[in-house]
C-alpha cells in the first residue's frame, strides 16, 4: 500500500500570522542556546555569487535534535531587484521531520527570516542592552528594519525610535505604520547629533560602510549589527567595534562571513580573542552579559539556520491549531 501524507503551504502573510514576535525570540534564545551547547548540527551555509546580476544566493541547513527536525532554507538578494519594483530578496524554508526525513512544510522564507533575525537582536537586546533604554535608532527603513524595531519593543520598554533611510518615501511608510503598530514615537533620523540620544542602535541595511561614525554615539550603547553578511562589507566602524565588547551569533560564521569583524581584524583595530564569546554562551551562564551602564556592546549577526528551523517549526505548529495554510498530498 502507496504511503499518502500532506505537506503544508504558507505564504508570507500566513507566516506572519502564525509567527507572533515573543514567541519567536522564546524560540531562537532556545536555538542559540543548543547552537552553544553544541546540540546542533549546522553546516556552513553555501554562497553562489552571482556577480553579473548583482547578486547572491544561500543555502542553508540544520538539524536540532532536541527539536527533531531538519530545515533547509534558499535565499537569493538581488540588489537591482528594488530599482523594477521587486523585493530584494526572495526566499522559501523547507521543513522536515528529524525522525523520518518526511517534508512537513514549505512557507515564504522573507517573512520568516526578517522575523526571526529581529528575534535574534531582541534575544541579545535583552542581555546586552541596559534596563532602562528607552530610545532606539534604526538604520534601513525595510522590513528587517521592522522586526528589529518590533523585537527590541518586546524586550525594552521603548518609548522614541529614529528611522533613517535615504529614501524618504519609505521612511515615512516605516513611520506611519511603526507608530500605529508599536504605540511609540518614530520620527525621522534627520541628524546625527541626536544619535547619541539612542540607547539601541538596529544597523539592517545593504550599505558596504559604516552607516555612523564613532563619535555619533554614546557611551553605555548597545548595537544590534544585522545587515552586512560578506566579508568585504560592513555597517559599524572598526573604532567602534574596538571600543566594544562583541557578541556574536556564531562564532565560526562571522570569522568567516562578518566584515564587520573580519575588516578590523584586518586593519588590527581588534584580534580575533577580542571576540567576548556567542550569545548562546551568554544564555547559558557561561559569560555575564552587560556588566556596566558605560560599556558599549555589540551583537553581531550573520544569521544561523538553526533560527530558520526554529521559526519554521512554531509558524507550522500555529498553522495547523488556525487551520491557515494550504496543505497539498505529494504522494
Amino acid at each position: 500500500m502507496t504511503m499518502r501524507y500532506k505537506i503544508r503551504f504558507l505564504s508570507a502573510g500566513e507566516v506572519r500570522k502564525a509567527l507572533p514576535m515573543k514567541d519567536t525570540i522564546k524560540a531562537v534564545k532556545n536555538a542559540f542556546l543548543q547552537l552553544s551547547l553544541g546540540k546542533a548540527q549546522v553546516p556552513m551555509r553555501t554562497v553562489m555569487n552571482i556577480s553579473e546580476r548583482e547578486a547572491v544566493t544561500l543555502i542553508m541547513p540544520a538539524y536540532l535534535p532536541l527539536e527533531d527536525r531538519i530545515s533547509l532554507k534558499l535565499i537569493s538578494l538581488f540588489n537591482k531587484n528594488p530599482d523594477i519594483g521587486l523585493p530584494l530578496a526572495f526566499s522559501l524554508v523547507i521543513l522536515a521531520d528529524g525522525k523520518t526525513g518526511m517534508p512537513l512544510a514549505v512557507m515564504e522564507g522573507g517573512v520568516l527570516t526578517a522575523l526571526r533575525t529581529g528575534a535574534a537582536s531582541g534575544v541579545a537586546t535583552s542581555y546586552l542592552a541596559r534596563e532602562n533604554s528607552r530610545t532606539a535608532a534604526i538604520f534601513g527603513a525595510g522590513v528587517q528594519g521592522r522586526t528589529q524595531l518590533e523585537a527590541i519593543c518586546a524586550v525594552r520598554q521603548i518609548q522614541k525610535a529614529y528611522i533613517f533611510d535615504p529614501d524618504r518615501n519609505k521612511t515615512e511608510k516605516f513611520i506611519r505604520e511603526m507608530e500605529e503598530k508599536l504605540e511609540i514615537e518614530v520620527t525621522v533620523l534627520d541628524s546625527r547629533k541626536v544619535l547619541r540620544e539612542a540607547d539601541i542602535i538596529c544597523t539592517a541595511t545593504t550599505s558596504r560602510n559604516p552607516v555612523f561614525s564613532h563619535e555619533e554615539i554614546k557611551e553605555g550603547v548597545h548595537i544590534n549589527a544585522i545587515g552586512a553578511y560578506k566579508p568585504d562589507g560592513r555597517e559599524i566602524p572598526g573604532e567602534t567595534v574596538a571600543a566594544a565588547k562583541i557578541v556574536v551569533d556564531h562564532l565560526e560564521s562571522c570569522l568567516a562571513e562578518a566584515g564587520d569583524l573580519i575588516i578590523p581584524l584586518k586593519e588590527g583595530l581588534i584580534k580575533s580573542e577580542d571576540i567576548y564569546g556567542e550569545i548562546g554562551e551568554i544564555i547559558a551562564g557561561k559569560k555575564p552579559g552587560r556588566i556596566s551602564s558605560e560599556e558599549i556592546t555589540l551583537f553581531k549577526s550573520v544569521g544561523n539556520a538553526v533560527q530558520d528551523l526554529v521559526a519554521a517549526k512554531i509558524a507550522l505548529k500555529n498553522a495547523e491549531r488556525m487551520d491557515i495554510g494550504r496543505e497539498i498530498s505529494l504522494i
